[in-house]
């Protein structure tokens, strides 16, 4: 159908905007050609085409949406070591196929929906203005914002509401794809930073000889470094552990400890803290024997061992953890439970 079947009268407006044409002289040898005849598409003459026309942009929206949950639900149901086989391509990697088939389909029909949009539905009548200076004048400003305001009104978005509704919920829901990608920061550390591996029995070892400690290896104004029982270099885990079980073993006399509860945990005036500061967990190896205070070499904060590990200089926001100590019927130091706090950092939660 084209314009010259329909009735003059059921053809929208036109707008005076083609411009006058013009023809080459000695004054002026670029002659403007003017703007072709403007060409009515079918969906300005035609409002039920107009509305196929909103309902294939609807379901691109639509899709898009459905899209963006597929590849939500791809990304938690699909493991992650899945391989199935997708001819021609072979073998692939199922989750990375459906995040891609999912991610890009979500994006593509957000963009095609917008384009089709525009090319079916927006006004497409082309207007031609002279060039003007970088700066605007009030009356230019007032034109932008009048022009504004018509494309606004020509884009039929406040008529349109199947459009609108359908576009707003698309690009709505298609962040939360990026939002499941903050899955693979790694799990969610639960309740690993309240606690180590450290527990009632355990034997504390010598982080240089790889023996287990007794009080009479560990001499007055001396500072050792002491790991639990069964924690070896070739684990695994050994450098997540020892981050968090890491501990310092110093021998005071029983009368220049300070705190009481710091008194009670002890052996023989043999007290056990743990050697990661609490500022931004740096391992503590500083020892001034005769204030007994350790200092992190990071930050300088200071802690005293005599006086329940408080903090009395420096960034550290609280006392370093203590382990409360005993020894085996062998004759051996014994951690008698866990810290009762978490170790490290001052910033991790501390429920």
């Amino acid at each position: 159908m084209s314009s010259q079947d329909i009735p003059e009268e059921n053809l929208p407006a036109e707008q005076d905007a083609h411009g006058a044409v013009s023809v080459a002289d000695e004054q002026d040898p670029f002659a403007d050609p003017g703007l072709p005849p403007h060409e009515h598409r079918v969906q300005d003459i035609d409002e039920r085409a107009a509305k196929r026309s909103e309902r294939v942009v609807a379901f691109l929206f639509t899709l898009s949406m459905l899209l963006t949950v597929g590849f939500i639900a791809s990304y938690v149901a699909i493991p992650h070591d899945k391989a199935i086989f997708v001819f021609p391509i072979g073998h692939i990697n199922a989750l990375n196929f459906a995040l891609g088939l999912t991610l890009g389909g979500a994006l593509f029909t957000i963009g095609a929906g917008a384009v089709h949009w525009a090319r079916t539905l927006m006004s497409d009548v082309e207007i031609a203005d002279e060039r003007h200076a970088i700066e605007a004048p009030p009356e230019v400003k007032a034109k932008v914002m009048a022009d504004f305001k018509d494309g606004a009104k020509e884009s039929a978005l406040g008529r349109r509401k199947l459009i609108r509704n359908t576009m707003f919920g698309a690009l709505a829901l298609f962040p939360l794809s990026g939002v499941m990608l903050l899955r693979d920061l790694g799990p969610l550390p639960g309740t690993k930073l309240r606690h180590t591996l450290w527990s009632k029995g355990k034997l504390l070892v010598n982080m240089n000889t790889n023996l287990p400690l007794r009080p009479s290896d560990v001499a007055v104004g001396s500072l050792t470094f002491a790991k639990p029982e069964g924690l070896e270099e070739t684990d695994e885990e050994f450098q997540t552990e020892i981050a968090k079980s890491a501990l310092m073993i110093v021998r005071l006399q029983p009368a220049n400890i300070k705190d009481k509860r710091e008194l009670e945990w002890a052996h023989e005036g043999i007290v056990a803290f743990s050697k990661i500061c609490t500022h931004v967990g740096c391992p503590i190896s500083l020892y001034e024997q005769q204030t007994h205070h350790v200092l992190c070499p990071c930050h300088q904060s200071t802690f005293d061992l005599s006086d329940g590990a408080r903090v009395i200089f420096g960034p550290a926001g609280h006392a370093l953890p203590q382990l409360r100590i005993g020894v085996s019927d062998e004759g051996y130091l014994q951690a008698l439970g866990d810290f009762e706090e978490p170790v490290g950092p001052a910033f991790w939660e501390r429920g």
